[in-house]
């Protein structure tokens, strides 16, 4: 390698950014020619297609509109209140049949034998089954006659029932007994084998026949039976002299009619049943004014604020309206209604006026019909230019991958020997010497040399303290040896940069034992960046040790690369994960400061919060997002973020042993107590600050012992 001042000439970062830049610099022409190709040619196509475009837009959404909501809403309307109304229609014919025949039998008594009739049996059901029902209290014997005379009506009300698609029907005489024919007879016994009574003389039904004087149609309820709605039509039945003789009645079961409407909600449009009293009673949709509600709480829409809906549903219950346009809540519908006379209710037809809007789509479905045409055309003349493109692309893509790759393996390989020996080292052999393999002519050499050196010199004050002291003393001062060595890897001097009054900063690391694991690292990368460090290895001791120099060296050299802080992270943890046998990781915050700026950009791998001052303010925790340990899994990449420090702004790193100090106790220090000590001192130089810290953290622990490392660094940004 050649220096000339800070440029390095046979560097890596020099051949790596040589690769780079011309890699892009010949991807970048050759997308730049294909571009200016593809440009013309879209320019054209897109000219000829905006002319065939503004010829095809035509002026026609009124007239499909018109089509599509007055014809189909007329026809559908009408046909669904015509289908609807010949449902009401049937159940009153056979009502009013068996409502005939029961005046005929009651008055003329001598005219017709007295035929037996059955009580409620559970095994029938599922087919028609006629029995007597009989009101709390009334005995047999009181209409014994009466009800073999009406038991005359137990075939017809069954083929009536067969003939109509019906599953029920009945006839009720004054003084509570009913004839009924249906299909569920089981409800009508109790689980100990008695009859269910039944006072049919009190039901609504009964009770509206009879006040009404006429056939009639009750509102909508739910069956006591079933629990489904249904609607009831009953016929009072009177003798010659105005005696009422009976009520017959049958149930219309709501379930089609509400497929019917259920069925109807799509496409914008959908259908809605009102009665007599202006109620909604069935409906598809959930707008308030068209919820479904019981008799008690629901609304008559004919009084309805919105007077354009109320005066539409008053029309419609007396004769077919036109379509018209009313506006409900934030929207407009297009409505019209027919009534439904035989029951005197009203079938309302809605469509949204938004969806009367699809014909704009089928435009647009023109347009992009269009436009494809175009695409294709544009396909089929540029096929074998992209055909051409894609071969160059893919030979160019080849050959850079296979640049990359082999450099990169010639590049990394002596990282990995170097880890590789490193965590092959052994008590009792410690020393790391130089390879042939380390031999590259770039800074990976510099970095295995400084390695070796380090490791020749411990070992050299090793023997020299086996030769001089005892076996406890030999270990004490081997510790003692290495605390210097790894003293000496530490920046110690301050001030550390006298020359840049850009930034003042203090850095401290006090082991728990003679080393540890705990490092700090500062170095300017060029003149206006400066790198931080703040990191934690796993474990204690010599191992501990060992790892932090390697990950502080690697972590360094990877820096002076001038890769981002991610890629720095991401780097090293790739070369110490190769062969990490020992299965020691290190926690890591780095940032690195832009000096002019004041902005840092910064990853945190599994470390501490840092702890930010600004101006005028207070200490307190930045509580970035963790990524994963350096040296824990290959493969990890680090999300970066930045921190901007204005002039008086101050930043403070330090490791676990500080909030996890614990006094004797066992309590510990804690982050809160830690932010108290700097905000005391929170206007101080950095060296002030730390030296409050410590004082508090030693106050706090008093004579219980250090469990870890303390490391701290702070650094105040003073600007430009």
């Amino acid at each position: 390698m050649k220096r000339f001042g800070k440029l390095v000439l046979g560097g890596i970062e020099m051949k790596m950014v040589a690769l780079i830049m011309a890699g892009m610099l010949l991807v970048g022409g050759v997308f730049l020619g294909v571009m200016l190709m593809q440009g013309r040619l879209l320019t054209q196509l897109t000219e000829e297609t905006n002319a065939r475009q503004l010829s095809n837009v035509t002026g026609t959404t009124a007239e499909v509109l018109d089509t599509v909501i007055t014809e189909n809403m007329d026809r559908i309307t009408q046909l669904e209140a015509k289908t609807t109304d010949e449902m009401f229609q049937d159940l009153a014919i056979r009502v009013q049949m068996v409502a005939e025949y029961a005046q005929n039998l009651l008055e003329n008594p001598d005219n017709a034998p007295r035929m037996p009739w059955l009580r409620p049996d559970a095994s029938k059901d599922g087919t028609l089954f006629v029995k007597v029902l009989l009101a709390d209290g009334l005995e047999e014997a009181e209409v014994e006659d009466k009800l073999g005379l009406i038991a005359n009506l137990s075939d017809m009300m069954v083929s009536v029932c067969n003939a109509y698609g019906a599953d029920n029907i009945w006839f009720t005489l004054p003084e509570g007994a009913t004839l009924m024919a249906d299909v569920v007879p089981s409800q009508w016994v109790n689980e100990d084998g008695s009859y269910v009574t039944y006072d049919a003389v009190n039901r609504y039904w009964y009770k509206q026949a009879k006040e009404e004087g006429k056939l009639v149609f009750s509102d909508v309820e739910y069956d006591r039976r079933t629990g489904a709605m249904c609607v009831t039509c009953a016929v009072p039945v009177y003798g010659a002299d105005g005696t009422l003789l009976g009520v017959a009645g049958a149930d219309l079961y709501l379930t089609e009619m509400q497929r019917t409407v259920a069925e109807s909600a799509k496409n914008g449009g959908y259908l809605m049943i009102v009665n007599q009293d202006g109620h909604v009673i069935i409906s598809p949709e959930e707008i308030d004014v068209f919820q479904v509600l019981n008799s008690e709480k629901a609304v008559d829409l004919r009084t309805s604020e919105q007077k354009e809906l109320a005066a539409l549903v008053g029309d419609a219950l007396h004769g077919k309206t036109d379509v018209r346009k009313v506006q409900l809540q934030d929207a407009y519908y297009y409505m019209m209604g027919v009534p439904m006379e035989t029951v005197g209710w009203a079938l309302i037809s809605v469509f949204s006026e938004a969806a009367a809007e699809q014909p704009i789509l089928q435009l647009q479905e023109s347009f992009q019909k269009i436009q494809m045409e175009a695409v294709t055309t544009y396909r089929e003349r540029s096929a074998q230019r992209e055909a051409f493109t894609w071969i160059l692309l893919c030979v160019l893509f080849v050959i850079m991958l296979t640049g990359t790759v082999i450099a990169g393996k010639k590049i990394v390989k002596p990282l990995y020997a170097m880890t590789k020996h490193i965590a092959e080292l052994r008590e009792g052999y410690l020393e790391f010497k130089m390879d042939d393999a380390y031999r590259t002519g770039d800074e990976v050499e510099v970095v295995a040399e400084a390695v070796a050196d380090l490791s020749r010199r411990a070992m050299e004050y090793i023997e020299q303290v086996k030769k001089v002291t005892a076996e406890k003393e030999r270990i004490g001062t081997e510790l003692y040896v290495a605390h210097q060595i790894q003293k000496g890897m530490l920046p110690g001097t301050f001030p550390a940069f006298p020359d840049r009054k850009e930034f003042d900063l203090y850095a401290s690391m006090d082991p728990a034992k003679e080393i540890g694991g705990d490092f700090y690292d500062f170095f300017l990368i060029d003149d206006d960046h400066l790198a931080l460090v703040m990191a934690d290895v796993s474990g204690k001791g010599v191992p501990a040790a060992l790892f932090m120099m390697v990950s502080k060296v690697i972590l360094k050299y990877t820096a002076k690369l001038g890769k981002s802080v991610g890629e720095i992270l991401s780097m090293t943890n790739n070369t110490i994960c190769g062969n990490n046998k020992m299965e020691m990781f290190v926690t890591v915050w780095m940032g690195i400061l832009e000096i002019p700026t004041g902005k840092i950009v910064a990853a945190n791998a599994g470390h501490e919060y840092p702890a930010i001052y600004r101006n005028g303010k207070s200490f307190e925790l930045l509580k970035d997002k963790h990524g994963f340990v350096v040296g824990g899994m290959e493969g990890v990449r680090y999300k970066e973020y930045e921190i901007m420090l204005e002039p008086g702004d101050k930043l403070f790193l330090y490791t676990d042993g500080v909030p996890e100090a614990s006094n004797a106790e066992q309590e510990f220090y804690g982050t809160t107590r830690m932010i108290e000590a700097l905000n005391d001192v929170a206007t101080e130089n950095p060296e002030k600050i730390l030296k409050r810290v410590r004082k508090s953290v030693d106050a706090f622990v008093d004579k219980a012992e250090q469990f870890d490392d303390l490391t701290m660094l702070c650094l105040e940004y003073k600007g430009v």
